[in-house]
């Protein structure tokens, strides 16, 4: 099977984010913001494998301009995160997750963009 990028690296983010979740909820006893992350964070790759399935063209930008609204959303509860001090944006795992967040996003906007163009 050909490799995908996008759907390797929202997998990727995904179990990230589940493993952060676990350590916000049991390290840091913060429930809500992570909740909010964890929901979007994993709703990227989801709707990347629906828009695999696509019954169109029009179905398959719908789906991965989605993924693509989940993944600022996630970057936004990241970046509250680290400015409410529940994460350390020196630390090379926040760094790392900001990273994968910031390629997704330019690869999602890159795939609707370029989707769209093809009409």
């Amino acid at each position: 099977m050909k490799d995908n990028v996008i759907l390797d690296k929202s997998l990727e983010f995904a179990i990230r984010v589940v493993k952060l979740y676990k350590y916000l909820c049991d390290e840091k006893k913060e429930y809500i913001l992570s909740k909010q992350l964890l929901r979007s964070g994993t709703s990227i790759g989801a709707n990347i494998n629906e828009a695999q399935a696509g019954q169109s063209k029009a179905d398959f930008i719908a789906k991965m301009a989605i993924a693509s609204k989940e993944a600022r959303e996630s970057k936004y509860w990241i970046n509250l995160l680290i400015k409410t001090d529940y994460l350390n944006k020196h630390d090379v795992h926040v760094r790392t997750l900001v990273n994968e967040i910031d390629e997704i996003v330019k690869l999602l906007t890159s795939i609707v963009k370029s989707s769209q163009g093809n009409n």
